[in-house]
């Protein structure tokens, strides 16, 4: 008899893997942090060093 949650942290999960930890929501990403990185170029985001 869970609630289907509406906001707060458990609300947002990884569109790729799941998670509910970490999640990067600027630009209406939804990927978690790990994953960003795996495919942060094929998104166009490009690394400086």
């Amino acid at each position: 008899m869970s609630q289907e949650k509406k906001q707060g942290k458990g609300h947002r999960a990884c569109k790729r893997c799941g998670t509910h930890r970490a999640i990067i929501r600027s630009f209406k990403i939804g990927l978690c942090r790990r994953c960003f990185r795996e495919v942060a170029e094929e998104l166009g985001f490009r690394k400086f060093s």
